[in-house]
């Protein structure tokens, strides 16, 4: 393994490592936060529903507002955001910890602060997860995306224990402090870091994420990505969600040794975040199948366990499994991804893989209430290894296999130099293709369909001339000519290969291109010498009534 393969080889880079070292404080204090609110919520309701809901709270917010805050974390500094969704969360544990000093905390205050740290959540992922590949060189990401696995399970391994011995020893005001504190290291980072000189993209935050939408739509990776990302999501959920109940109805212990094994899940996660790469060159492209199926494995064991030892053993399993599940994830979407469309897809991973998991929690609590919460992880993490089973057959793009998109520099000559307009653009190029080349060609138009739907265009079609059937046209719109200008600028090394293809089979000497840009007929009317107007009525007889 060379020294830029090494899983810890992007802790050389300084920024990263100021960045990772104040994400562990950050992932800290968060795991303070989340141990604090599931135990207090247990002792004040003792119900698996209000423990779900409060697990779940964090990551409700990620349904609605992943999609928009991946498309702000494309359109603004992402570094600015970092410190806007910070401070949220800073002002949220704050609130959490007066309350709680006052005596003032009620479940659905509780719950209700959780939502908010969730709102913060949703604009903090896609920004981070989306400035990590411009802290290192792109051979690196894969290392980087690893590490930041590995930095949850180091304050996973630490933050349950923490949070339990805080809040047994100085209670819960003091430990939701201690998350503010954590919160704010991030916050520290990103102002001493400057802002972020990544050309941002320009236009409003509703066709971005329109943008976005269709990128996704029309790349099938990724649409085989979410699909697995949410199901695991949502099966998955169970595990930690019923550990409260768990720990104090079927083991008998209580918030100590609930820290304790979710400590444990942690240095799973801790272990997984640095062994990723060995268990790929293991495993190679059946390691996410693999990795589902014995996540469910080992929830069914801890589902059926009566003893601490055989509980703690296949948890810390299963916190290895995870970081090996999303750190794989992460790095495919992130090495899939070119830039300018980075923090959508990171949101919209957001979406599938943690979005998911209120909603898993939520309906295992729902069980829980019904048949126990040891039956109901039983029930959900034989779904997990459905699931696992389930997506050997599917085509889940390999991260090892996957060649980086690069968008290169464009020579400003090469774009046409047009007056700024809101009108719509339509845009038709016309090859002549030889009838020994006809099927290649069609295969390829097919791509190049997807390549204008992805990178912006809002409708395309196909036509043939009627009179001439080796003349062939793309005919693709997009809602104005800035837009065109950002899906030329879009347009990566992958999407070229398609475009060359093209007019190699079309004979690229025949290729006439034409953009045209709309207009209001009436406006153009306006001030002009109007020598002949057409009379503004019906030609005779054209309306005639019938009959007369």
């Amino acid at each position: 393994m060379t020294d830029d393969q090494s899983s810890m080889a992007p802790l050389r880079i300084p920024m990263f490592r100021a960045f990772w070292i104040a994400l562990i404080i950050f992932s800290l204090g968060h795991l303070v936060q989340v141990v604090t609110s599931s135990w207090l919520i247990l002792e004040m309701t003792g119900s698996p529903l209000w423990v779900s809901a409060m697990i779940g709270a964090p990551t409700l917010p990620l349904l609605v507002l992943s999609l928009p805050a991946g498309a702000a974390a494309d359109l603004f500094d992402r570094r600015i955001i970092l410190l806007v969704s910070t401070s949220v969360l800073v002002a949220a544990s704050v609130t959490m910890s007066v309350l709680s000093t006052l005596d003032a905390l009620t479940p659905a205050r509780l719950v209700g602060l959780g939502l908010v740290i969730g709102i913060g959540i949703a604009f903090f992922n896609p920004a981070w997860h989306a400035i990590v590949p411009s802290l290192v060189p792109a051979s690196l990401v894969p290392g980087a995306v690893s590490l930041n696995s590995a930095s949850g399970g180091v304050a996973t391994a630490l933050g349950p224990a923490l949070g339990g011995l805080l809040l047994a020893t100085v209670g819960a005001g003091f430990s939701f402090g201690v998350a503010a504190v954590g919160y704010l290291a991030v916050g520290v980072a990103v102002s001493l870091a400057g802002t972020d000189d990544l050309d941002q993209e320009k236009g409003s935050l509703v066709v971005a994420i329109a943008a976005g939408v269709r990128y996704l739509r029309f790349s099938r990776g990724y649409l085989w990505l979410l699909l697995l990302g949410s199901l695991f999501g949502f099966a998955s959920a169970s595990l930690r969600s019923m550990l409260p109940n768990l720990t104090s109805d079927t083991l008998g212990g209580g918030s100590m040794m609930y820290g304790v094994l979710l400590g444990l899940f942690g240095c799973g996660a801790m272990v997984g975040g640095v062994t990723r790469s060995q268990a790929s060159s293991r495993l190679g492209p059946n390691l996410l199948p693999i990795c589902i199926v014995v996540f469910g494995l080992a929830g069914i064991v801890v589902g059926l366990s009566t003893q601490v030892a055989l509980t703690a053993v296949f948890v810390t399993i299963a916190g290895v499994i995870w970081t090996w599940i999303l750190a794989t994830l992460n790095s495919t979407y992130q090495v899939l991804t070119p830039d300018w469309v980075r923090g959508r897809t990171m949101g919209a991973f957001t979406l599938s893989v943690f979005g998911f998991v209120p909603m898993g929690a939520v309906a295992s609590g729902v069980l829980g209430n019904s048949i126990g919460a040891d039956k109901a992880l039983v029930a959900f993490s034989v779904a997990v290894a459905a699931i696992g089973v389930l997506s050997f057959r599917m085509p889940i793009p390999v991260l090892e296999r996957i060649e980086s998109p690069v968008v290169p520099e464009r020579d400003p000559t090469t774009i046409p130099d047009v007056e700024a307009s809101t009108e719509p653009v339509l845009v038709i190029t016309t090859w002549h293709v030889g009838e020994l080349d006809l099927d290649a060609f069609l295969k390829v138009l097919s791509d190049l369909r997807r390549v204008r739907l992805r990178t912006g265009a809002t409708q395309w079609a196909a036509y043939r001339d009627a009179t001439d059937l080796t003349s062939i046209s793309e005919v693709f719109m997009l809602p104005s000519w800035e837009q065109r200008v950002q899906q030329i600028k879009r347009l990566d090394t992958v999407a070229m290969q398609v475009i060359r293809r093209a007019d190699e089979l079309g004979t690229a000497e025949t290729r006439v291109r034409r953009n045209l840009v709309g207009f209001d007929v009436d406006s153009e009317l306006k001030g002009r010498d109007q020598t002949f107007v057409v009379p503004d009525y019906p030609s005779p007889g054209l309306f005639r009534p019938r009959g007369k």
